[in-house]
């Protein structure tokens, strides 16, 4: 059985060495495996007889991928049928005829669907299933660089940041320390920098990492707002604290209250400030609140602004916040996720004036910037404060007598321990782009969404939420079927027109033609949200989504 099983495995090796075309490759596959050995049982009773009746041998040959002997060539093999797929989806993801998904319910993809099945075996499956796997796992997924998904502030495909990603995960490194990611945290240091002088911050000013999204990058600035104002609590606990209370715009991002329900704050101690029509912070109104706080006996203690809301795209008026933060001895944090980009466009970077009186910034270059997922950045202007929040001093990792400058192990600023590799993909972008690059990139998004604006202005049966220009890329819409143009706007309508977005949005999905979010707002009923960030998007593709939202929406 072993010379035969061996035999097998060298004829295969043969083949592969001889062919590598992917459709006589395929074949050479579905014998081997990545389990990295193949067990034989029940050899035993058969070859020693009843000396040993109850024993089972395991016979174990190479047979597999690297590190596997001999497996260098069969591992060469797999990787370019992975790169085959991986192409073929990129080609369709920038094809404007393929479908941006195909959609499926989840009791489907339970199920299983023409034999692509997610249910886990016990026992290893083939190369070449797992090559299928690869691609059926692609096909019923979403392609988010689709010029036609516009869906979420997230969203395309750069190939440069994809080629960053594959170096990073082939490198598999740690940043907790200089000592296991040398490049990178480098790098990582390198890009900061930049950061804290496009925001403004001196030469002596600034200090950060990159967090695993902005909703944990909002965590570490409120954890070090805190810490600033009350370092002993890093010891002692909450029970050192008077009642404190933050503020955020009441457009602000859902995550500021769930990290003050993290940090053990409470959601009820974050007050929410009204806003103006357009979404944004009314400096009056916050320091009403401040005010009121102070009198019912609470402790404001932090500030969050926001530069470029989730829905409408609002920028709250940055200089007037950072007044009133100096006044009342606030810790001023701007959560410029979203928006943060708009600094490296000299039109329109304006629009976030008071940023560099931030006491911390959270910017996630993996929205308009388009680097791949995930990439953002908590940036916080005095040195030193995050890791005096944070460290823990862990002998094992962060030893103070190593043989290089320790100051890069950033292990003991973050509250993780492992930290993935970030930096890599918008390191290599920045290089390939060049800031000006971003900036012609992001000047397009804002072109795109003043065009879009301009259309929906012209046309009847469309309605726009914000009748002013767009500040930023998001543009929010009804679509008002005929039958709705002719009831009076009141409470019947409303009615009526919160059903239609979610409708139309169903069959775009079911379809596959587009994808486009919806959401209410206030007292305003669910509205389409236009927001532009992916750089396969023309105006073809604007004009197409509109003829497509009139096609779906005209009979409902």
């Amino acid at each position: 059985m072993r010379k035969k099983s061996v035999h097998t495995f060298e004829s295969t090796e043969k083949d592969v060495k001889k062919d590598t075309r992917p459709e006589n490759l395929m074949t050479n596959l579905s014998n081997a495996y990545a389990s990295g050995m193949n067990l034989i049982l029940g050899a035993g009773s058969i070859f020693f007889g009843t000396l040993l009746t109850d024993l089972v041998v395991y016979l174990f040959f190479p047979l597999d991928l690297l590190p596997s002997k001999d497996g260098q060539d069969l591992t060469e093999s797999f990787l370019l049928h992975v790169v085959d797929i991986l192409l073929h989806y990129i080609q369709k993801t920038f094809d404007v005829k393929s479908k941006v998904l195909d959609f499926h319910h989840p009791h489907q993809l339970l199920e299983g669907l023409d034999g692509f099945s997610l249910e886990l075996s016990d026992h290893p499956e083939s190369l070449e299933q797992l090559l299928v796997d690869c691609t059926d796992t692609l096909k019923y997924g979403v392609k988010t660089g689709h010029p036609r998904f516009l869906n979420q502030l997230s969203s395309g495909l750069d190939v440069i940041g994809l080629a960053g990603e594959w170096l990073t995960a082939t490198a598999n490194a740690n940043m907790f320390t200089y000592e296991i990611a040398p490049v990178f945290t480098v790098m990582e240091t390198i890009l900061l920098k930049k950061m804290y002088e496009i925001i403004g911050w001196g030469e002596t000013e600034g200090d950060g990492l990159f967090s695993p999204g902005g909703s944990i990058s909002n965590l570490y600035g409120i954890l070090t707002a805190r810490y600033k104002q009350y370092p002993e609590i890093k010891r002692k606990g909450m029970t050192v604290l008077p009642g404190i209370v933050l503020f955020v715009s009441e457009q602000g991002h859902y995550s500021v209250k769930k990290a003050a329900a993290i940090l053990g704050i409470g959601t009820d101690n974050v007050i929410e400030v009204k806003c103006d029509e357009r979404g944004k912070m009314i400096p009056a109104e916050l320091e009403k609140n401040i005010l009121q706080a102070k009198r019912k006996g609470q402790t404001p203690f932090c500030v969050t602004a926001t530069a470029g809301s989730t829905v409408l795209g609002a920028f709250d008026p940055l200089q007037d916040v950072a007044d009133i933060c100096e006044r009342h001895n606030l810790w001023m944090h701007v959560d410029a996720a979203w928006g943060g980009g708009l600094l490296l466009s000299r039109n329109h970077s304006y629009k976030l004036s008071g940023i560099e009186r931030a006491n911390s910034v959270t910017w996630n270059p993996h929205k308009l910037m388009g680097v791949p997922l995930q990439c953002s950045a908590i940036l916080i202007r005095e040195k030193g404060l995050l890791e005096a929040c944070n460290q823990m001093q862990a002998g094992y990792l962060f030893q103070p007598d190593k043989l290089y400058n320790v100051d890069f192990d950033t292990g003991d600023k973050t509250i993780q321990c492992g930290r993935h590799v970030d930096i890599f993909k918008l390191w290599l972008m920045w290089k390939a782009k060049g800031t000006s690059g971003f900036e012609a990139q992001i000047n397009r998004y804002m072109e795109l969404a003043k065009y879009f604006y301009k259309v929906l202005k012209k046309k009847d049966n469309f309605k726009l939420v914000l009748d002013a220009e767009p500040e930023f890329t998001n543009v929010c819409f009804w679509y008002f079927p005929p039958r709705l143009k002719h009831i009076p706007k009141g409470f019947e309508r409303d009615q009526e027109l919160q059903k239609i977005a979610p409708k139309i949005k169903a069959q775009m999905l079911e379809e596959g033609t587009a994808m486009i979010s919806y959401q209410p707002c206030g007292d305003k009923v669910n509205f389409f949200r236009m927001v532009f960030s992916n750089p396969a998007t023309r105006q073809t593709d604007v004009d197409y989504l509109i003829d497509e939202i009139e096609r779906l929406g005209k009979d409902l």
